[in-house]
């Protein structure tokens, strides 16, 4: 390694959610392993075409089904880690985690504060994590199978920011977290624009908890609407959040899952319910390209403020020849929230 009688290493990084000002998240785990290394004096960049050999190239994989990047390198070795290197699908084409694929940073690494110099731009904006884990244990995802069934404390807001006008946190369950108050009082005196990421878990809200959000300094708050399984506890949270919340449902959104265990009734009704609630739908669909085309309608037509605000579903016509939702779907495209 780098330093004084030793020759400084080359290490080429790569990531499958290359980072994109306007869509995409930087690699966080790669921004930590470059810190590690440039402290020590090696070379650290992130791959491209020209490269052609290395000393290590650390490969950070987030999705399944995102393209794995096949160069070797002739006289190096390769180091992979991420949830995408650890997902398999079921005969359902579901997806299924095997922890024990998947590699994480040594706590050397983890601990450091990222080298926000690899990806040129990066500024104003500051990532991390407070909290890890998540008690959910949802079989669509992933967190608590990698990070453990409960949701803990793991930095304080000055160990992951120092001072970006914009902080966007990861955590995958803030608000199960025992500290969260703390943890919000914490974002709440940065100043700082906040992008909870990942949402928050609105079947936990309680009064004190959304007066507390509603002090953070927010552009959107994403919740999650994701089935019928907890309908009375996800209802209630949003009637609770909603009475605190008053910048309007076109900063406040719901995520609609679909394409994986409930119904199209069911699909049409917790859309028409965030509607009623004051909040804006958003369908994200799972395993997208397995969906048929009555998602697809569902999902073009309420992601579409053109579209969801000019007509009902039912009378929403996806193709050329006229024929509405309700012509290709019937009653089902006409169901009420209540």
């Amino acid at each position: 390694m780098g330093g004084a009688g030793c020759r400084s290493m080359n290490i080429i990084l790569w990531g499958d959610n290359r980072y994109d000002e306007k869509s995409h998240f930087p690699c966080l785990p790669l921004m930590k392993i470059s810190a590690y290394y440039k402290m020590r004096g090696d070379s650290v960049r992130l791959y491209d075409k020209d490269v052609t050999d290395c000393d290590i190239l650390y490969k950070s994989k987030t999705f399944s089904f995102t393209n794995d990047l096949d160069f070797i390198p002739p006289d190096g070795k390769v180091v992979q880690g991420g949830s995408g290197y650890a997902i398999a699908l079921d005969g359902d084409n579901r997806e299924v985690y095997d922890k024990s694929l998947d590699v994480l940073l040594s706590d050397d690494i983890e601990c450091l504060y990222p080298d926000y110099k690899l990806y040129p731009g990066l500024v104003h904006e500051a990532y991390g994590f407070l909290t890890r884990g998540c008690p959910r244990a949802c079989s669509f995802c992933v967190v608590s199978k990698k990070e453990g069934r409960a949701s803990r404390k793991v930095a304080d807001l000055t160990d992951i920011w120092r001072g970006q006008k914009k902080i966007k946190l990861m955590d995958a369950n803030i608000l199960a977290c025992g500290e969260r108050e703390g943890l919000l009082k914490q974002l709440i005196k940065s100043g700082s624009s906040i992008d909870y990421t990942q949402g928050l878990d609105v079947r936990l809200m309680n009064d004190d908890m959304a007066k507390l959000i509603c002090r953070t300094k927010t552009e959107m708050i994403h919740f999650a609407f994701d089935g019928m399984k907890d309908e009375a506890y996800t209802i209630k949270g949003l009637e609770i959040f909603k009475k605190y919340f008053d910048k309007g449902a076109g900063v406040c959104r719901v995520y609609i899952l679909v394409n994986y265990d409930t119904t199209r009734e069911e699909d049409v009704y917790r859309v028409k319910k965030v509607t009623e609630l004051g909040y804006q739908p958003y369908i994200m669909i799972y395993r997208r390209g397995t969906h048929d085309a009555f998602l697809t309608h569902l999902r073009t037509w309420c992601n579409s403020t053109m579209y969801y605000f000019s007509c009902d579903f039912s009378e929403w016509t996806p193709y050329k020849n006229g024929k509405s939702c309700y012509d290709l779907y019937g009653d089902i495209s006409k169901i009420k929230a209540s």
